[in-house]
């Protein structure tokens, strides 16, 4: 074989070569393969594996099948109280209709900044006609104000064929703008300062009864007591007293002579000193006549 015809046949081996990786592509999984002849999509495949294209006619452009994630640039939203807040969101979305897609946006880029024009009216019109307060308290209703966000850009995108589906839309931080953060936080400061001393008060009421029901409790279990103690003491006395009158009854002259001894024992308590006439009764016994 002459020199010739070995560059002949190399030159065609080159060529086949040549038209060989130009006809083939290999779809992988997770993205659509689009076929374009002219910068029009002629045939669109989802399903991973080899497929063949007309070399220098066709060519292929890939697109994302799975979902992505945009996070939107953070923005500044006056509420409906007129208080600037600055908003940080993320949307959840997916290519549904390549060829659509191709037509109206034609690169992942592109779609991300219309999603991005779309949720800053959506959140700005939605948020505008909402109180500072409701958008952070605790009991907000920033669940629902995302699902509405959601539907709104959603319909924007189906709108404008952009053939792609918006799976959700989340408002992930709301913040103050350096300038006003001090002013909510004093503000903060002073409500949580009402609620505690609101607390306090409503503690020392509470004491306050608790302490006025225990004092009348107790005042009421002293009186019962006292009257308990005197209701005893007339019951010993005119016990005594019975006891003293059917002892009296038996013998007089003894129980006079028991009173009249009792009485010398408190007569003569601490030794006293006492002057008697010779003929009284008490000297009499005294003396033993």
């Amino acid at each position: 074989m002459t020199r010739n015809k070995w560059i002949a046949a190399a030159a065609g081996m080159l060529l086949l070569i040549t038209v060989l990786t130009g006809s083939i592509f290999i779809v992988n999984e997770g993205e659509y393969k689009i076929v374009l002849q002219f910068g029009e999509a002629t045939r669109i495949h989802e399903e991973p594996g080899i497929r063949f294209k007309i070399p220098f006619i066709e060519s292929v452009q890939s697109l994302p099948k799975y979902q992505k994630v945009y996070d939107s640039q953070p923005t500044t939203i006056l509420t409906k109280d007129k208080k600037p807040i600055i908003v940080d969101n993320y949307s959840v979305w997916r290519i549904s209709d390549p060829q659509r897609f191709l037509r109206s946006l034609q690169t992942v880029s592109t779609a991300e900044g219309r999603i991005g024009d779309a949720i800053y009216n959506a959140v700005r019109r939605k948020l505008s006609e909402t109180d500072y307060g409701s958008i952070i308290s605790e009991n907000t209703a920033r669940g629902d104000i995302n699902v509405e966000i959601t539907s709104i850009v959603a319909e924007v995108a189906e709108r404008q064929n952009y053939g792609i589906e918006i799976i959700d839309v989340r408002i992930k931080k709301t913040d103050l703008p350096e300038e006003n953060k001090q002013s909510v936080y004093n503000r903060m400061i002073s409500d949580r300062q009402s609620i505690a001393a609101g607390y306090l008060s409503e503690g020392d009421e509470q004491s306050r009864k608790v302490t006025s029901n225990a004092d009348r409790q107790a005042q009421e279990l002293i009186a019962q007591a006292e009257a308990d103690s005197k209701k005893i003491i007339a019951e010993g006395e005119q016990e005594a007293a019975r006891i003293y009158n059917e002892a009296y009854g038996k013998d007089p002259e003894f129980y006079k002579l028991y009173r009249t001894l009792d009485s010398y024992v408190t007569t003569f308590r601490g030794e006293p000193v006492i002057m008697l006439p010779i003929d009284s009764e008490y000297t009499r016994i005294l003396l033993g006549k």
